[in-house]
């Protein structure tokens, strides 16, 4: 059987390790019970320096070495990769993961170390490249969801791999590969008492994907919306607004929190679903109420919760957790029950307090959403953690006075995320070229420089420059409105009228009118102005 390595990058140096690699978890856990001699180096765990990180690639003769990453890890998996090609004799060096999935040409021409691609969905793909290579097969022209080299180096695409219809057909996640003191060390975090005092925390991924069209969010392939175009027998991805929810059974999600609790002791469990609410709504909206039913008998409930005292960590037995929300999906009685079962804070992507920049998102909410979820939540006793995003394309004075007296009627403090065109974004689809111009033309400049949207990266936003959206985010956390009404009055002065794009029915327009040669479908539209 082959011997496997699989790496987890450094994920944010600007961070400490905070959530074990659930899915490189998983795949080994599949790995692990066909028989393959398996490792797994969790490089975001260890953060050593990197010629530490070579020795560790050569502590074995690897037949197959698998990178899984996102686009925010480009510089560190090219660095990995480049270091395994020096290895001596070269095991397949494999990268998987949204890095790869979203731009899949780009990443091969930008790594010509990378051997082999997995594209989208891996569970079934990963255990199938193994089996070939342990019959000394590298003939991988057959093998849905992968991109590959031809002798000579040429990159080609085969056709989507089918998503897993049963996700809990799925192996928990095989956690004992990984160094999980370091994870826990780092279970504290300030978005609730219960999750400030956490001291062994884990997470569970309940579901995959979201119902949602949000153009600056990503779904990379494992949704349903993953879309190869042949075009002249020369194939590339393009992505759409299919969507092909999927989410474990109640029993399922409960079983494994009480395994977690059995083998690891934890506290604290973080729900890493893009929506549980979105999950919950497609079930029938019994989804998330059997999850807290099931979590309350299995005996997870927290007992402080159970006595209706306070929170005392040394004392408290059972599990709280936290999850994601959305605006316009949640009730009083579905919060009610969640917080029952545990749960302490959710996140609400708010994204902004402005009507028309929330409509253009296709975020299905509007203002009173917000403003409604987080009164709700307050009152269930759980606290809501807004994300806001600003330098949207439509992004203008009216929408940042319209975020500000938001905060002001609601009492909170939020310092906004910039929109940042991640590769897999419409938005990425439908900028691109003006994403390349802001690195003269080069690609893989913007790919080093993107990273968590705490920075200004690659600006989208129609009206403003990266050293406006800068100074104009300080202004509104420090509430100075007088500064940005002085603004606005020089930019109205130096300025035409402001561009305030309309996006219509769906996007990724220009990348599919591309893969088919102007040959438009019915649906994809373009913005007006």
């Amino acid at each position: 059987m082959a011997k496997v390595l699989l790496i987890n990058p450094v994920v944010r140096m600007e961070d400490v390790p905070r959530h074990p690699p659930y899915g490189i978890a998983q795949l080994t856990a599949i790995c692990e019970k066909l028989g393959h001699q398996i490792q797994v180096f969790d490089a975001n765990a260890w953060r050593l320096p990197f010629d530490s990180v070579e020795e560790v690639l050569k502590a074995d003769q690897w037949d197959f070495i698998g990178i899984g990453g996102i686009t925010t890890t480009y510089s560190y998996v090219k660095s990995l990769v480049e270091a395994c090609t020096k290895l001596e004799p070269k095991p397949l060096v494999t990268v998987a993961g949204g890095i790869l999935t979203s731009m899949p040409h780009d990443i091969m021409k930008f790594m010509p170390g990378i051997d082999l691609g997995i594209v989208g969905e891996g569970y079934v793909t990963l255990p199938e490249i193994l089996a070939r290579l342990d019959q000394g097969s590298t003939n991988w022209s057959e093998v849905d969801g992968v991109i590959w080299r031809d002798e000579g180096g040429a990159a080609h695409l085969n056709k989507p791999r089918d998503l897993v219809k049963d996700l809990d057909t799925l192996p928990y996640p095989a956690w004992d590969y990984l160094p999980l003191d370091i994870y826990f060390n780092n279970s504290s975090q300030v978005f609730s008492e219960e999750h400030m005092t956490a001291k062994r925390r884990l997470d569970i991924n309940g579901s995959i994907g979201c119902s949602l069209i949000c153009r600056f969010c990503f779904h990379l392939g494992l949704i349903g919306d993953l879309t190869v175009y042949d075009t002249n027998g020369d194939r590339d991805v393009a992505f759409t607004y299919a969507r092909d929810l999927r989410f474990h059974s109640p029993d399922y999600i409960v079983n494994m929190a009480v395994d977690m609790k059995k083998k690891y002791s934890i506290d604290f469990v973080s729900f890493l679903d893009e929506n549980l609410m979105t999950m919950h709504v497609a079930s029938g909206r019994t989804w998330m109420t059997e999850i807290c039913e099931k979590w309350i008998d299995a005996g997870l409930q927290p007992s402080c919760v159970r006595e209706n005292v306070p929170h005392d960590p040394e004392k408290c037995d059972g599990v709280h957790w936290s999850g994601t929300s959305h605006a316009s999906l949640v009730d009083p009685e579905v919060l009610k029950a969640m917080r029952s079962a545990g749960c302490s804070d959710l996140i609400y992507g708010l994204e902004s307090f402005s009507d028309r920049i929330l409509k253009n998102l296709g975020k299905a909410t509007t203002v009173q959403h917000n403003m409604n979820a987080i009164t709700m939540t307050l009152e269930a006793g759980i606290r809501p953690r807004p994300n806001q995003i600003m330098g949207f394309p439509d992004e203008f004075f009216d929408s940042i006075y319209d975020t500000l007296d938001a905060w002001e009627k609601m009492g909170i403090v939020v310092k906004p995320f910039f929109a940042t065109p991640y590769p897999g974004t419409e938005w990425y689809s439908i900028y691109e070229d003006k994403i390349k111009d802001q690195y003269d033309g080069d690609l893989e400049a913007f790919l080093i420089d993107l990273g968590d949207a705490t920075k200004v990266t690659a600006v989208i936003s129609e009206n403003f420059t990266s050293v406006e959206l800068l100074g104009l985010r300080e202004l509104m956390v420090e509430r100075d409105i007088r500064k940005i009404k002085e603004y606005e009055q020089i930019w109205m002065a130096s300025h035409d009228a402001p561009r305030i794009p309309k996006f219509s029915s769906a996007g990724w327009r220009k990348r599919v009118e591309e893969l088919t040669a102007g040959k438009r479908d019915s649906f994809f539209d373009r913005p007006s102005y």
